[in-house]
């Protein structure tokens, strides 16, 4: 039989983290009720998460796991927990601690109270530098301002979504994935449990600065066509004030012919201008490109080495799109 709910937890190296984890949603599973499957996605960790994980399986039967022939990233562990995932609401929490697995009642409450995706809203982080605090706040407010969606600010992919709609997300093809836009993309009723975000367990950040800034870029450009606007504008603005300065030009020559304003220095400036609005332009284009590029080649999202706690074997299920 089906589980009543799923709890997917991707992992990279938080072999520190995994015991307590471990317990603490053992307890919460406990208090559910209801029959539950407890989903490792271990996305090629490098210490001993993989072997805890096999651990875990071995003593208890609500344990399964899924691992990585590589490392793929998060938002790939979560969608490979997704399309594995048997329960009638699946829950999707970090491995980190830093979104308590105590929440996980109030999400399950407010499901069965009829919405259908429940995410996690933050209202405070915890030991967190000032400028990721700031960051984080410019860069939610920034995307729900450009995408076309409206998309929930200061949430992560803390949420527990319904049957309904993960088989929507599974039925979605494209590669570059952001499930915090696409959740929100889905429509159905939804609705926010706050909750203040605790520091790490152990351990480092997994997400660093550049993962960080990659995950941002990706979302404004999965949600947003603005960006293309903007070199649309740029184009313009240079056409317009090279136009001006045509004129300004003639002016000079005819009426101030030793004006300092002459000379070599106001066409080096004008063609750097116009070299910076063709670069802006051509990395935009490009950041559009690429993901056509990745679309169109039409990889597995991810490779699998091994998986337990399922009720199908690997090698009878190879023709699978997403691996």
């Amino acid at each position: 039989m089906s589980p009543k709910y799923s709890i997917i937890v991707p992992i990279y190296n938080e072999a520190e983290t995994l015991p307590e984890l471990y317990r603490r949603l053992c307890r919460e599973s406990d208090r559910l009720e209801e029959s539950v499957e407890i989903i490792f996605v271990d996305d090629g960790s490098q210490d001993g998460s993989r072997t805890l994980i096999r651990q875990f399986f071995q003593e208890d039967f609500r344990v399964c796991y899924l691992c990585f022939a590589r490392n793929f990233g998060h938002q790939i562990a979560v969608t490979a927990g997704l399309n594995f995932a048997r329960g009638e609401a699946i829950v999707i929490l970090d491995g980190d601690l830093q979104d308590p697995p105590e929440l996980i009642s109030q999400l399950v409450a407010q499901w069965q109270a009829g919405y259908q995706v429940v995410y996690a809203q933050r209202l405070l982080r915890r030991q967190e530098s000032r400028f990721k605090r700031w960051s984080a706040f410019i860069f939610y407010r920034l995307l729900r301002y450009l995408a076309s969606v409206d998309i929930p600010a200061d949430t992560g992919d803390f949420c527990l979504l319904d049957r309904q709609v993960v088989e929507i997300l599974n039925a979605m093809p494209e590669r570059n994935r952001y499930l915090r836009g696409l959740r929100a993309w889905v429509g159905f009723r939804q609705t926010a449990v706050t909750f203040s975000r605790d520091r790490r367990y152990a351990g480092k950040a997994k997400y660093t600065l550049s993962k960080s800034l990659a995950l941002a870029v990706n979302s404004i450009v999965s949600f947003s066509k603005v960006p293309l606007r903007l070199a649309t504008y740029l184009g313009l603005l240079s056409g317009l004030l090279s136009m001006v300065m045509a004129v300004l030009v003639l002016y000079w020559r005819l009426v101030e012919p030793n004006s300092r304003l002459t000379g070599l220095a106001t066409i080096l400036v004008a063609l750097f201008f116009l070299g910076a609005v063709q670069l802006v332009s051509i990395g935009i284009l490009g950041e559009y490109i690429g993901r056509i590029y990745e679309e169109v080649k039409g990889r597995p999202l991810y490779t699998l080495a091994d998986l337990g706690g399922f009720e199908f074997s690997l090698d009878s299920h190879r023709d699978r799109q997403f691996f």
